[in-house]
């Protein structure tokens, strides 16, 4: 017996073709709406971006080039070239502001407060994302509302317990009272929610497999988070440690605050002094030479560490 196999009927029937040709075609507005969503939207993003980064970086090239000029040039061409660098400014700024004793305070606060944070921080969230049930989650919750903690909203909270801290020291304790062991006390703290959390997050991407691999080979709970868990987290505490220093160097508002006396505060504050002292005296250079003093480090350091902190955030056990 044969079997003959015909090819399937290709004919268009009337009614097939009004049903396709009441299938509705894309308006206008849907392609164009198409269109941004695929190619103009990106591309709107990626120009914002660029223009961003060219005018942050004309802007900082034009400071330290404006630092080198004297105030007569500076208000007759902000924009030129300077004729003759002025070093005097970078000697003024350093000798009227005090930044001799401004760097030693603000590399004291922030070595100190770099200290507290990564010592609470790491086994509190190596803790927290290993505790198992209802309460580590709430732990973690109450930590992600401390970073959304205004700090204007805690201020005079803070003020008044620096002040009576420091009255309880002197009055019963040591006779003497640095108001920047309260400063450091208190930024620690605002820094190590986010810190928490941030590292939190990482430790809970860790394959439990680690900890029951060191258990089997005689490790402790302490020594598997000091000998394997600390080392795979290298780049996430790189990443925290480098904006924690960068949030400590740049703190203004906490210092003015808690630090009543002008010789004790750190290179933002003593920069915010300059510029008072030296409006009325109109020499500009200077206060620019300040300017590229108290940024320059912190500019130098993303550039270096900038690409450690991208990775570091994203740096995991298990490529």
């Amino acid at each position: 017996m044969s079997t003959t196999m015909t090819a399937p009927d290709k004919t268009v029937t009337p009614t097939h073709r009004n049903a396709v040709a009441s299938q509705p075609t894309p308006s206008a507005w849907r392609r164009f709406t198409r269109f941004c969503g695929d190619s103009l939207v990106p591309w709107l993003c990626k120009f914002m971006l660029w223009a961003w980064g060219i005018f942050n970086i004309g802007l900082l090239v034009w400071v330290i080039m404006t630092s080198f000029k004297s105030t007569s040039e500076i208000l007759l061409g902000p924009f030129a070239l300077p004729s003759k660098i002025e070093w005097d400014n970078y000697v003024t700024a350093w000798t009227v502001a005090g930044f001799g004793q401004a760097t030693l305070a603000t590399l004291v606060f922030v070595g100190a407060t770099l200290i507290i944070v990564l010592a609470v921080s790491t086994p509190a969230a190596y803790a927290l994302a290993r505790m198992t049930g209802r309460g580590a989650d709430r732990l973690t919750y109450y930590f992600a509302l401390g970073i959304a903690l205004p700090m204007q909203s805690v201020l005079i909270p803070f003020f008044l317990m620096n002040t009576s801290f420091g009255m309880f020291m002197v009055d019963w304790v040591t006779g003497v009272w640095d108001p920047r062991i309260g400063l450091i006390i208190l930024y620690s703290a605002t820094a190590i929610p986010w810190t928490v959390f941030i590292l939190t997050a990482f430790f809970k991407s860790l394959p439990a497999s680690l900890e029951e691999a060191a258990a089997l080979d005689g490790a402790g709970p302490w020594t598997t988070f000091r000998r394997i868990m600390l080392p795979l987290a290298k780049g996430p505490l790189t990443t925290v440690a480098m904006i924690t220093a960068i949030g400590a160097w740049n703190e203004t508002l906490l210092v003015l605050v808690l630090v009543p006396d002008g010789a004790l505060r750190t290179l933002p504050a003593a920069l915010l002094n300059m510029y008072y002292s030296l409006q009325y005296t109109s020499n500009w250079g200077a206060l620019f030479a300040g300017v590229v003093l108290v940024i320059g480090p912190i500019v130098l350091l993303y550039a270096w560490a900038g690409r450690r902190i991208v990775e570091g955030a994203t740096m995991g056990a298990v490529k």
